[in-house]
C-alpha cells in the first residue's frame, strides 16, 4: 500500500525553514530560464509578426539583408512598371523604393549612444505596411529633413518626440510624427524620404524594393521574370520570409539562457538532494517504523521521491510567479543582420512557464533519486536502533 501524501506535505510543513531555503533556490533558477526563453521568444515573436504575405522584397543577388544591398536607380525604375504590379485609386504602384541606413542616436538617459536604424521610403509605403499607423503628429515631407519614428523609438532614445530634432552627422532630423508599429520589426526604426535618405547620407543607390503583385500567381511571374532579367541580378522572396530568417538572431540568446539554466539547474538538484538526504538521515526511525508497519522498500522509495518532485514543483510555481512581471516590458538588444538596436517586448506564454515547471519537475527528480534509494535500503533494524 502507498504512504499517504499528507505525510509527505507534514514533513515539509515541519522542515519548513530548509524547505523554504531549498524552493527559493529552484526558483530562482526557473525564474532565470523563464526570462531568457522569454527573451528569446519575443525577439522571434517580433520578426515574425513583421510583414505582409502579399508583399514580395527585392535585394541585390547574393545580399542577406536589406543594410547590404544596392539597387540602382535604373533597376528601380526598370522595375516599378512591370506588369502584375498592383496600383492604388491614383494609379500609382504599390512598390517602394527604399534605402536602410544607420544613425547614432544618444539615449533617453544619456548614458551612451546606439546605433538606430533610419529607413528612407516611398510615397506608398504606408499602404504596403497596414500593420503601421502614425498615432501623433503628421507624415513626413520631403526636402525638409523631417522624419517620423517609432513610439519605442522615442520612448528610449533622446530627441525623439514629436517637435524635437536630433542630429547624424551633418544633418539634423525634424521629428513630425509618431507612428505605432503592432510590435513589429519596424519598432525599431526611423523613417524619412527615401530620396532624401540618399542624398544626406552619400548613397547613390536603394537598398530594396517592397513591392505588391496583383496576385499570388502574378507574384510567382514577377519573380521569375525579375530573377531570370540578366540587367537586373536581383533574387526576389516573400517579406515574411525574409523577417522569419532574422528570427536566427535570437538562437545564441536562447542558447546563452540555456547553458545558464543548465550550469543553475545542477546547483539546485544539489540543494534538493542536500535536503532530501537531511530529511532521510533526520527520520531514520520513521523508516524503520514504516518497513515494521508493512510498507514495502518501494513505497518508501516512492515516498521520498515524491517529497523531492512536490519540494521542486513549489519552488517551480514560485519561478514562474516571479518571472510574470516581466511579461510585456519593452527591452533592446543588438542585431547582427543589421548592426542596429531592436526593440522588442519579454513575451511569456502558458507553453513557457509550463516548460519552467518540467525544469523544475526535473531537478526534483534527480535531486531526490539517490536519497530516496537510501532511504528504501535502510535495514529495518538499525533504523528501529537510531536515536
Amino acid at each position: 500500500m502507498a504512504i499517504p501524501l499528507k505525510y509527505n506535505l507534514r514533513n515539509l510543513r515541519v522542515r519548513w525553514r530548509l524547505t523554504l531555503a531549498t524552493m527559493l533556490g529552484i526558483a530562482l533558477v526557473v525564474a532565470v530560464f523563464v526570462m531568457v526563453m522569454a527573451l528569446a521568444r519575443g525577439l522571434k515573436a517580433t520578426y515574425v509578426s513583421t510583414g505582409d504575405e502579399r508583399n514580395l522584397l527585392v535585394l541585390r543577388r547574393g545580399s542577406t539583408a536589406d543594410t547590404t544591398s544596392q539597387i540602382t536607380r535604373n533597376e528601380v525604375r526598370r522595375i516599378r512598371y512591370l506588369d502584375g504590379i498592383a496600383r492604388n485609386e491614383q494609379g500609382e504602384p504599390l512598390a517602394s523604393a527604399e534605402i536602410v541606413v544607420l544613425a547614432t542616436i544618444d539615449r533617453i538617459d544619456h548614458r551612451g549612444t546606439a546605433n538606430v536604424v533610419v529607413r528612407g521610403v516611398g510615397p506608398v509605403a504606408l499602404a504596403l505596411r497596414p500593420n503601421v499607423r502614425l498615432v501623433e503628429g503628421r507624415w513626413f515631407q520631403p526636402s525638409l529633413r523631417e522624419c517620423v519614428v517609432s513610439r519605442k523609438i522615442a520612448e528610449r532614445f533622446a530627441n525623439c518626440r514629436v517637435g524635437q530634432s536630433f542630429r547624424t552627422g551633418k544633418t539634423t532630423w525634424h521629428v513630425v510624427g509618431t507612428f505605432d508599429a503592432a510590435k513589429t520589426a519596424y519598432e525599431s526604426e526611423i523613417w524619412v524620404d527615401a530620396d532624401e535618405a540618399r542624398k544626406e547620407f552619400n548613397r547613390n543607390f536603394y537598398g530594396s524594393i517592397l513591392l505588391r503583385p496583383v496576385s499570388t500567381a502574378a507574384g510567382a511571374a514577377l519573380a521569375r521574370r525579375m530573377e531570370q532579367d540578366p540587367l537586373l541580378q536581383v533574387r526576389v522572396l516573400p517579406e515574411t520570409e525574409y523577417f522569419r530568417d532574422q528570427t536566427k538572431m535570437a538562437g545564441p540568446i536562447q542558447f546563452v539562457g540555456t547553458f545558464l539554466a543548465t550550469i543553475m539547474s545542477i546547483g539546485a538538484a544539489f540543494s534538493a538532494m542536500n535536503t532530501m538526504y537531511a530529511a532521510v538521515g533526520a527520520r531514520t526511525r520513521e523508516i524503520g517504523t514504516l518497513c515494521v508497519l508493512g510498507f514495502r522498500r518501494r513505497d518508501i522509495y516512492a515516498c521520498f521521491l515524491i517529497e523531492s518532485v512536490l519540494l521542486a514543483l513549489g519552488g517551480g510555481v514560485v519561478g514562474c510567479l516571479l518571472s510574470l512581471p516581466l511579461n510585456g516590458v519593452a527591452t533592446g538588444t543588438f542585431s547582427w543582420t543589421t548592426f542596429a538596436e531592436v526593440a522588442f517586448e519579454f513575451r511569456i506564454t502558458g507553453e513557457l512557464l509550463a516548460k519552467g515547471l518540467g525544469f523544475a519537475l526535473l531537478m526534483g527528480v534527480l535531486g531526490g533519486l539517490l536519497p530516496a534509494r537510501l532511504a528504501a535500503r535502510k535495514p529495518v533494524l538499525d533504523a528501529l536502533r537510531a536515536v
